[in-house]
């Protein structure tokens, strides 16, 4: 008997690799935006972090996302995504010039729900991006190409900052006239992708089909809701979005001209999931998200003691610690599922709106007792954290 061949998803990974990608540019193309409108728009702290809240309040659709793509699959709901990301950038530009034309005041809240309408796109691009690296393969290795997808959108994440500054700003003093052009260039090239998009050929995965023939014979739940490791793998996202946007966010108010530091963190972010993604084959994930856990309180609390700007590089240099949390939180959440692979990444990733809702929570506590209690919020986070990998991400799963 001819044994079975193994299925080549190298194209697929591929493909997947370039949407991570792009959520890493827009995501934190718009997290590097709070000090543009801040200035631009005359804002306090609490009014800047809304950008946070427009953007990743849209998780809160993660879920209804997560079941349309039950439906629609990985290849549909990767073609929707872009187009509504699309979308929404060009909306953004083309209402914002007409809000500017006709000498309207309400430029920054065309803003927010423009980018709101990008994020709709985001979250669906999220849901399809975590579990399809997945199940692209085997399960023992899903760690190491979650990792892999993320040192490349951390790529983006280095670049969109540089884009902000180098493009849209570009020494000019920050105004809403400054964000429309470069917008509309985005959407067309997303929309573009989109439709190259639909006439390639994608794998249709069956994840309980893949669970079996990789010899893996377990009961599964009659719903994902029940899997109690599933809702506490949310949580610790939404912990972790705390922790992960907290450093960009908190840094205007600790040092001028924050957007030009952005890249170093985002940067140390980027070489952060390279090397974890080297190294997961001789670590255990919750050994090493632990220790990066700890790694990266180390840096915030580092920041309180050095003096002046070194306290802010210490800051920065969380980000190599943070770098592979994400990866490692979501693969800890999406153990044992089978079938319900899908949709616990929409519950997962629903946890995303802790940047929606602690961002502006910070916010208040800046403009309330200063920045530096603000950060201390971000011990918290990692406290939870470090309970979940060793505890909480165990719930329920077979010995």
């Amino acid at each position: 008997m001819s044994q079975k061949q193994t299925p080549n998803y190298t194209f697929a990974l591929i493909v997947v690799f370039i949407v991570c990608f792009l959520i890493g540019f827009v995501t934190t193309m718009n997290n590097s935006m709070i000090d543009f409108c801040s200035k631009a728009f005359n804002l306090n702290a609490q009014q800047g972090q809304l950008v946070n809240t427009a953007f990743y309040g849209a998780y809160l659709f993660a879920i209804p996302f997560s079941l349309l793509m039950s439906k629609i699959g990985y290849k549909g709901t990767m073609i929707l995504g872009l187009t509504v990301v699309g979308l929404g950038f060009v909306v953004n530009s083309l209402g914002i010039d007409s809000a500017i034309a006709s000498g309207a005041d309400n430029v920054y809240t065309i803003f927010l729900a423009s980018m709101c309408l990008v994020a709709m796109g985001v979250v669906m691009l999220q849901n399809v991006a975590n579990p399809y690296v997945m199940v692209l393969g085997s399960p023992e290795k899903g760690a190491f190409r979650m990792t892999l997808s993320q040192a490349l959108n951390s790529v983006a994440t280095t670049v969109a900052p540089m884009f902000i500054t180098s493009v849209i700003i570009a020494g000019k003093t920050p105004a809403p006239e400054y964000v429309p052009a470069p917008f509309m260039g985005l959407g067309i090239f997303t929309l573009i992708i989109g439709a190259i998009l639909v006439v390639l050929k994608l794998p249709k995965i069956d994840e309980g089909k893949q669970a079996e023939e990789a010899g893996e014979k377990r009961e599964y739940k009659s719903s994902v809701f029940k899997y109690t490791h599933v809702w506490l793998g949310a949580l610790a996202i939404f912990m972790y979005m705390g922790v992960e946007i907290g450093v960009p966010s908190m840094l205007p108010y600790k040092v001028d001209n924050a957007t030009d530091y952005l890249p170093l963190y985002w940067g140390g972010m980027m070489v952060g999931r390279f090397i974890g993604a080297a190294i997961l084959s001789k670590f255990q994930p919750r050994t090493l998200l632990t220790t990066c856990l700890l790694g990266g309180a180390a840096c915030i609390g580092l920041s309180f003691v050095l003096p002046g700007m070194a306290g802010v590089y210490a800051m920065l240099a969380a980000g190599l610690f943070h770098s592979v949390m994400w990866p490692l939180i979501f693969n800890l959440g999406l153990q044992e599922l089978g079938p319900h692979t899908k949709a616990a990444s929409g519950i997962i990733n629903t946890g995303v709106i802790g940047a929606a809702t602690l961002m502006p929570l910070m916010g208040i506590v800046v403009d309330n007792a200063g920045v530096s209690a603000a950060i201390c919020c971000m011990f918290i986070f990692y406290a939870y954290i470090i309970w979940f990998c060793n505890k909480g991400s165990k719930i329920g799963l077979s010995k």
